[in-house]
């Protein structure tokens, strides 16, 4: 059992003739992935290492049942890609590209609300993967094993850092969300998701400065979720005002603090680390229990 991505994920790739989609293409195929097909309008019938490629998500999806999709596509065609996706109803989207316009952001997600078919996951993400069964996405998956912790990061750095710190353990999924100002998929969706699933004991959640999900997932915790969870944000040391990193990842006045999110998560029950490394060893004690 995995949230969102399993044996049974069968991906396609939006992209794949590109040069990120080429590569990442080839990585998720050498972790064990079923990639199926790629999607590239005006190539079908060419293959890569003998992956079909057609013009269409629609008509891959009718050759092959690709059931996710995973998009290395450049921001100014990202709309067009989503938009493509949503209209094919493919269950679930994984979009990798950063820099796209939050206008755009904003239309197609809305878009994949109104449809009630596809979930985004995304966009300026790393991607999902479930070490051992399935990689959708950018993320090493030659740095963690399978295990029972859940983990769900606005940061991809951080994610990779999380699932090589607690690699004795291992991961039932790791989830990348994004930080951009608006996504798809949410910290709250993701804590759900790991909820539900009865192969995750406990839960990591990486947030970061600027905004206010963490909040919103501090008390979605405290009355949804009964697993342990801990937690860790980034930007403790980030000067007021100050964009770091993220598009989202602003603070303004005393709204968005990484203290303030601390003090969220702390008041229901969540530990919190000061560090990654910390973080990593509050689980560890979770996981090491009896």
């Amino acid at each position: 059992m995995a949230i969102w991505l399993n044996n049974e994920s069968k991906i396609l790739v939006q992209g794949m003739t590109g040069s990120e989609g080429t590569k990442h293409t080839r990585r998720m195929v050498a972790s064990g992935s079923n990639v199926v097909a790629g999607v590239t309008p005006g190539k079908a019938g060419q293959d890569l290492d003998g992956i079909p490629i057609f013009n269409t998500v629609g008509d891959a999806m009718a050759s092959t049942r690709a059931n996710v999709s995973v998009a290395f596509v450049p921001p100014r065609f990202a709309m067009g890609a989503v938009e493509e996706a949503v209209n094919a109803e493919m269950p679930l989207l994984i979009l990798i590209t950063e820099g796209i316009p939050v206008h755009d952001t904003a239309k197609f997600f809305q878009l994949s609300q109104n449809s009630g078919k596809t979930r985004i996951i995304g966009p300026n993400c790393p991607g999902v993967i479930t070490p051992g069964v399935a990689n959708a996405g950018i993320i090493p998956a030659d740095i963690t094993k399978p295990g029972r912790i859940g983990l769900v990061s606005k940061s991809g750095t951080l994610t990779y850092q999380m699932m090589y710190e607690l690699r004795d353990i291992g991961f039932s999924t790791c989830v990348g969300i994004g930080g951009d100002p608006i996504i798809g998929t949410t910290h709250i969706d993701a804590l759900q998701a790991f909820q539900d699933d009865p192969d995750t004991d406990a839960i990591v959640m990486i947030g970061e400065i600027g905004g206010d999900a963490e909040e919103r997932a501090a008390a979605y915790i405290g009355k949804h979720i009964t697993k342990p969870v801990v937690g860790y944000v980034a930007g403790f040391t980030a000067p007021e005002g100050k964009t770091m990193g993220h598009a989202g990842a602003i603070v303004s006045g005393s709204a968005g603090t990484a203290a303030a999110k601390q003090e969220a998560l702390e008041a229901v029950g969540v530990k919190v680390g000061k560090t990654p490394s910390a973080t990593a060893r509050l689980m560890r004690e979770i996981m090491t229990k009896g």
